[in-house]
């Protein structure tokens, strides 16, 4: 045998060794997302009655995940109604979108492995996904609700955090003697309120409603003016009311997207707030971001960002990836159809229901044209801000809870307590329970005027004799 045939024969032999060794070896490595998918799908094979969900991180019993229950059912597996448990109208907690994620299990996994991203920072040295910033700016672009290009984007853990690091950043260049006076326009959402109160700082102190200020000559000195716009919690849209060098805005578009209004223009604000949880339904995920056009003013945020919690997680960064890659699919047309559908069909249930009231009212809001859908469209607002008429009706809550529903006070936006807050957001459970007790209030009101007039005939009656 040549000493070339030798040669030939070994390379032979040993690439099949390596090719053996990669194969299977590989085969091996490549098996643990088989275990990790097939836990997942058994927790989510797992029957509820559709009135809860097996959750991965949730309390096992006898070696399987229970069902967590949504509120007013109980047992096992979800199924038995509570008929005298409280229909909670308070939260925010945007479940309506869970049907949608259910039907794109698939498309919105992701499998998240043990040495994912552990390090601190990218390997830019940055805190911030390049691809999910530029995820972000592309749907912008899709909804067409927010100018991006030329803006700096830093995350937050969610929305109230990026809130407190902008009010931050818009009065540290104030002088420690003269804080920066925050207001917002009645009613407003109140964290604005508890959350400047807490922090206490020197540099902003919470001065209530803006109009207070705005029609009087006696009020100077720096403001930060909070806009939330669709304004949480009446949904109309809303624009600054202060103006001049002394006036800085915050733009809280928590609600700026096609659920829950028509999208007349291109947001191009100074300072825009957006958050995961009220676009996609996330809220667990505590995910937020902030649309900048100053430099100085990123910068003070960032600085805030890094000391307060160095950077969102990289798990939730991925997720966040994820989702909104599923969200822009197909131009945004099927999950903002989604829930651009549902919140009208519960709009328009409640809207009917409160229509048969003297007692009751809700707010109105104006059709306008939408850039998205293209078309002139109502609002379907994430809130019914609830009136109550009569003049012995002077706290609303009180009056929800004679029936066993639980609102938001309105003194807590400051607003008079005759109003109160219902949310429209939460799962179908929650809604078709607040539609069916409210229905119960409209029901007693008017089977009680028929009683009175009745009564006023037979007295009218009785007079005449």
């Amino acid at each position: 045998m040549s000493r070339n045939t030798i040669l030939l024969t070994c390379s032979i032999v040993l690439n099949l060794l390596l090719f053996h060794s990669w194969y299977f070896h590989g085969q091996w490595e490549q098996s643990w997302t088989k275990s990790a998918t097939a836990e997942a799908e058994f927790v989510a094979s797992i029957s509820c009655s559709g009135h809860g969900r097996a959750f991965l991180d949730g309390s096992i019993l006898d070696g399987k995940p229970v069902c967590e229950c949504n509120a007013c059912y109980g047992g096992p597996h979800c199924s038995v109604f509570l008929p005298e448990c409280i229909a909670d109208a308070d939260s925010g907690d945007p479940m309506f979108l869970e049907p949608f994620w259910l039907k794109h299990a698939a498309s919105s996994t992701i499998v998240v492995p043990g040495w994912h991203r552990m390090s601190y920072e990218f390997n830019d040295d940055s805190l911030i996904s390049k691809e999910l910033d530029a995820q972000i700016r592309k749907l912008h672009a899709v909804i067409g609700n927010a100018v991006t290009d030329g803006r700096f984007i830093i995350f937050g853990v969610g929305a109230t955090q990026l809130l407190h690091a902008a009010v931050h950043a818009l009065s540290t260049t104030n002088h420690p003697s003269s804080p920066s006076r925050v207001v917002a326009s009645t009613p407003y959402y109140p964290i604005y309120k508890e959350q400047t109160e807490f922090f206490n700082s020197e540099d902003y102190k919470f001065e209530g409603d803006t109009s207070l200020c705005n029609n009087n000559s006696g009020c100077k000195g720096n403001f930060i003016e909070l806009v939330t716009s669709p304004n949480n919690p009446d949904g109309q849209l809303k624009k600054a009311v202060l103006q001049g060098p002394s006036a800085k805005t915050i733009h809280d578009f928590a609600y700026y997207w096609p659920h829950y209004t028509p999208i007349p223009a291109l947001a191009d604000e100074n300072l825009m707030i957006f958050t995961l949880s009220k676009l996609t339904g996330h809220g667990g995920s505590r995910f937020g971001w902030a649309i900048i056009k100053d430099e100085a003013v990123h910068q003070r945020m960032l600085t805030y960002m890094n000391l307060s919690t160095y950077g969102v997680a990289r798990e939730t960064q991925l997720r966040v990836l994820k989702l909104l890659k599923v969200a822009v699919e197909n131009e945004g047309k099927e999950m903002f159809n989604f829930g651009y559908q549902t919140m009208r069909n519960r709009w328009r249930k409640l809207s009917k229901t409160m229509s048969l009231s003297k007692r009751f009212s809700i707010q109105e809001l104006e059709t306008q044209f939408c850039s998205f859908s293209e078309k002139v469209r109502g609002a379907t607002p994430a809130y019914a801000w609830l009136k109550c008429v009569r003049e012995e009706d002077k706290d609303c809550n009180a009056v929800l809870h004679s029936v066993n529903i639980t609102g938001r006070h309105g003194s807590l936006f400051g607003a008079e307590s005759r109003f109160a807050r219902l949310s429209l957001v939460k799962s179908d459970d929650d809604f078709d329970l607040l539609l069916k007790r409210m229905g119960t209030l409209v029901s007693q009101e008017n089977n009680n005027d028929g009683i009175n007039k009745i009564m006023t005939h037979r007295d009218e009656f009785i007079g005449t004799k």
